[in-house]
């Protein structure tokens, strides 16, 4: 299923933007947004499933350590 999300860009990134796009890199500044996060939740993936995992075995430790 697709997902509308609305971002607001000012300054010297939405020049680029626009820049890349009248140049011909992209179709569309749509374009650009869906791969600049595609390519960031792929680049962060692993960063960000480490983290999630720390939270949960601090959290059980702390769990542990309150029954103990």
């Amino acid at each position: 299923p697709m997902k509308t999300i609305h971002v607001e860009i000012s300054g010297p990134l939405a020049e680029e933007i626009d820049a890349l796009v009248q140049a011909g890199w992209f179709t569309s500044d749509t374009e650009i947004t869906r791969l600049a996060l595609i390519e960031f939740v792929h680049r962060h993936q692993f960063e960000v499933q480490e983290k999630f995992q720390r939270a949960d075995i601090a959290w059980a430790l702390d769990q542990h350590e309150r029954r103990a």
